[in-house]
């Protein structure tokens, strides 16, 4: 009889296409790994890898088996969670992912609160970028995942709770910096600076100033605040979402925030979680926390620029 934990062996090799890092991940030893995928494919009748010293290749028959099992996950992993609803929300494990561009931000301003009201959470957090979270939301690896709208999330439920502007970002001593609003045309695409390919904020950001047709030019970063940092040496200038202003901005002498005068929201906030998740309470209670935590923090900004 195959098992469960064979099944959760065999997926781990499939994501990592490496013997080493998937018993890694399993916390278990290689050795162990082998033995028990070797007695899952004498059980099957078949080959589900075919490895040597250099690689790990998923064979025909195989990637049939692998779909299928990690169907049969999916269904035991919900199954799993059936009883937490039976207790009080958010009393129970709870894994989550954000991207880069949203996790700095929110979460010091959402987990002091999460913790005071929800003690028994036990959460664990993920930050990768988009395509990897909603990979590892399908396959059950995580419960929900935090990410910017408009993307790409298809056969996922999404469930908005914020949307924000972005703001252009430029040194104090730009004559621009005195604007209440800067036009789309006024933005010099040369001195723009955006992080790299692969972030969807990137998108969004020059979606929201009809520029998507360029490039980043003289420099592309991991991190908004290697962007401000840059952008406070006189490099040139950016664009980030207001949930990161107070933290980037507000309090950096050198640099300056500008409104766009293109009209807003410029981006979604928003969880994602599968169909069949068992525990959708879970995902409203966490989203009115959230959109609590943020329009107060959106109140005391403003409070203060007054």
């Amino acid at each position: 009889m195959i098992s469960l934990k064979q099944i959760h062996y065999a997926l781990a090799v499939e994501r990592s296409l490496h013997f080493k890092k998937a018993a890694e991940a399993c916390s278990i030893s290689q050795s162990t790994l082998s033995t028990a995928l070797s007695e899952m494919e004498k059980q099957l009748g078949f080959q589900i890898f075919e490895r040597n010293n250099k690689q790990v290749l998923v064979t025909p028959l195989g990637q049939q088996m692998l779909e299928k099992a990690a169907h049969i996950k999916l269904q035991m992993d919900d199954l799993m969670k059936l009883g937490e609803g039976l207790s009080a929300p958010l009393s129970s494990n709870f894994s989550l992912g954000v991207i880069p561009t949203i996790g700095p931000y929110l979460l010091p301003l959402v987990l002091p609160a999460l913790k005071t009201q929800y003690p028994h959470l036990a959460l664990h957090l993920a930050e990768e970028q988009s395509h990897g979270l909603v990979e590892q939301v399908r396959q059950g690896d995580l419960d929900a995942a935090i990410l910017a709208l408009p993307y790409r999330c298809d056969g996922l439920l999404t469930f908005s709770f914020w949307q924000e502007d972005f703001y252009w970002v430029t040194h104090a001593d730009d004559a621009l910096a005195a604007k209440p609003q800067l036009d789309n045309d006024e933005i010099d695409p040369d001195r723009l600076m955006l992080l790299k390919e692969g972030h969807c904020l990137k998108d969004h950001a020059l979606a929201a100033c009809h520029l998507s047709g360029i490039a980043a030019t003289n420099f592309s970063a991991t991190s908004l605040s290697t962007l401000v940092q840059l952008v406070a040496s006189g490099m040139g200038t950016t664009l980030a979402p207001a949930m990161a202003l107070s933290q980037l901005v507000d309090n950096n002498p050198q640099v300056a925030k500008v409104a766009l005068a293109e009209p807003g929201p410029h981006r979604e906030i928003a969880f994602i979680v599968r169909p069949n998740y068992p525990n959708i309470r879970n995902i409203e209670l966490m989203m009115q926390l959230f959109n609590q935590r943020l329009k107060f923090a959106q109140t005391g900004t403003k409070q203060s620029e007054k």
